[in-house]
């Protein structure tokens, strides 16, 4: 297997991994208030985030950027937290789509691209601890990218399919399916966020 493949693996199962659960959470809240047929802004808003720890991973993976590993594992169940109360105070009758334009700079997406920043550092801890002292590491750092939203893309389409099966088949309300995962997912944050400023 090449080195690619390796840091592709591990990428994938970074973020597809339940020991990864402050990342699987902070997806279900982003995706929360969404439906299949919302695969527009879903794809904007993933976009988003993707862009933002894209940005992170590479800058802090190749030392550009410094930052204190304790301060981002309290961060990024804030996020969580965040998106939750943004989820909770919106939650209502779906909105018309906005035009292009202001899908794209619509505060959902600037968020999700925000918090993605936060995000992007927590990946970078778990690659520069697996690449060691290697100075210039753009082969891997790629591929765990790659991997990385290959996972986050799988993990999204669960989300809206949990989510079409709850409300076709159960037949929830989408108001109710949005206040208890958003409720959950908050309540998960809190607990994460307790423990890491107990540590």
């Amino acid at each position: 297997m090449s080195v690619f493949q390796i840091y592709l693996q591990l990428g994938f199962f970074h973020i597809f991994n339940l020991r990864a659960y402050d990342h699987l959470v902070f997806l279900l809240a982003l995706c929360a208030p969404y439906v299949a047929a919302d695969w527009r802004r879903v794809l904007a808003l993933v976009t988003s985030f993707t862009v933002g720890h894209s940005i992170t991973l590479a800058l802090a993976t190749l030392g550009f950027v410094d930052y204190s590993p304790q301060l981002i594992e309290a961060l990024i169940p804030v996020t969580i937290l965040l998106t939750c109360a943004l989820n909770l105070g919106q939650a209502g009758p779906p909105q018309p789509m906005p035009p292009r334009r202001a899908l794209v700079l619509a505060l959902p997406n600037l968020l999700a691209a925000l918090f993605g920043l936060i995000h992007g550092l927590g990946f970078s801890s778990y690659l520069r601890g697996l690449l060691g002292h290697r100075s210039r590491p753009m082969a891997e750092l790629l591929a765990f990218n790659v991997g990385v939203e290959l996972g986050q893309l799988l993990i999204v389409a669960l989300i809206l399919l949990l989510g079409l099966l709850v409300l076709r088949g159960l037949r929830a309300a989408r108001r109710d399916w949005v206040l208890v995962v958003s409720g959950a997912a908050g309540g998960i944050a809190a607990v994460l966020l307790l423990q890491s400023l107990r540590a």
